[in-house]
């Protein structure tokens, strides 16, 4: 047997439902909750939490997050990363659906939801505060996090790796004008150090270790070893880090929930809504030109999820950390997990659609 098809073998026997992928919406579940109420037995730890922050960005979630990636990123073949930058569809659809389509329908359902469906129930401020939280959001592309939601969902995560990269790199130049353009405020700072934070936490960091964990562990163990004792633990602890991710979060935002349930709903109804339909437009697009689930799930996950650190940065500072604006990109972080967690759940129902001639 050659080395392809070893390794191709050993890769879909390492990644079929285990325990903790199985009953992962329970796992979910329970984590949420006691996350929620470690904030309300300990309601301190928020402010300790608050402490450990650089440039918006929460260093004990950030230290999860890159034990969530890292797992993922050893198991990436990096001869499949140059094939992936050398396919242009994927990254051009992923491009497409982040720049000029996603911005503009999370500004119309923002209005909708807000003005129109439950105009009566805010004040006018409320209403320009949450849409401004909500836009701001919609124009951040996708966290690195995503190549977590792609390996749940069984797609080509080295494809993702090379679209979040790209996708990173695109906000730099593209953030700040849309923002000004949808907001109608001039001066928005982007925030650069956030941005090279996020993506040195997230990508570089875990995609060096990867790379040399699994160059190192292949010279001196063999892929045999590779696959079947090094990667199977690792799998564990980037769902372990997910789930720890989870407590940390909803201790740290989770009482929002509970202080004001109607107004995070409403929020929730439109971020939902445009993720929904953002994740919908590219996967169809994407059977239409061809592309293979591997390929089209990530492209559709990547489309539907939020940089929510660069979303929270820009509204404290453009309005306070105690804006509207500001709580609305919060319960963009509230909701991101679970909502992404239901599209993995979606993508992996509707695989067969790919399937069919």
């Amino acid at each position: 047997m050659n080395r392809n098809s070893y390794e191709v073998r050993t890769m879909t026997e390492e990644r079929k439902l285990g325990l903790w992928e199985k009953y992962l919406t329970l796992w979910v579940a329970l984590c949420i909750i006691c996350g929620i109420l470690l904030g309300r037995v300990f309601p301190q730890i928020s402010q300790i939490l608050a402490e450990f922050e650089i440039a918006q960005v929460s260093l004990p979630i950030a230290i999860c997050l890159f034990f969530m990636i890292y797992p993922i990123m050893v198991q990436i073949d990096f001869q499949e990363v140059k094939k992936a930058a050398r396919s242009p569809k994927p990254v051009a659809l992923t491009l497409f659906m982040n720049w000029a389509v996603k911005p503009f329908t999370m500004a119309f359902f923002a209005w909708f939801f807000l003005s129109v469906v439950f105009g009566q129930f805010l004040t006018p401020d409320q209403i320009q505060q949450y849409r401004a939280g909500m836009i701001l959001l919609g124009v951040a592309p996708c966290t690195a996090m995503v190549l977590m939601w792609s390996y749940l969902a069984r797609g080509n995560v080295a494809h993702t790796l090379v679209m979040t990269a790209i996708n990173s790199l695109s906000m730099v130049v593209l953030y700040a004008p849309l923002a000004t353009f949808l907001l109608g405020i001039s001066g928005i700072v982007v925030p650069w150090a956030t941005i090279a934070l996020t993506v040195t936490i997230y990508i570089v960091t875990p995609l060096i270790a990867g790379y040399y964990t699994r160059k190192l562990a292949i010279e001196r163990k063999g892929l045999e070893w590779f696959q079947r004792r090094l990667v199977p633990p690792l799998g564990k602890v980037a769902i372990a880090a997910l789930l720890i991710t989870l407590v940390v979060l909803f201790s740290y935002q989770g009482h929002l929930l509970l202080a004001i349930p109607a107004i995070i709903g409403m929020i929730t109804l439109g971020i939902f809504t445009n993720i929904l339909i953002i994740f919908a437009i590219p996967y169809v697009i994407a059977k239409k030109i061809h592309l293979g689930y591997e390929d089209a799930a990530p492209v559709a996950i990547i489309a539907g999820s939020n940089h929510f650190e660069v979303a929270v940065a820009v509204a404290i500072t453009l309005f306070g950390v105690k804006s509207g604006a500001a709580l609305a990109t919060v319960v963009g972080v509230l909701t991101e997990v679970p909502l992404m967690l239901f599209l993995v759940w979606l993508c992996k129902r509707t695989k067969g659609y790919f399937d069919q001639p």
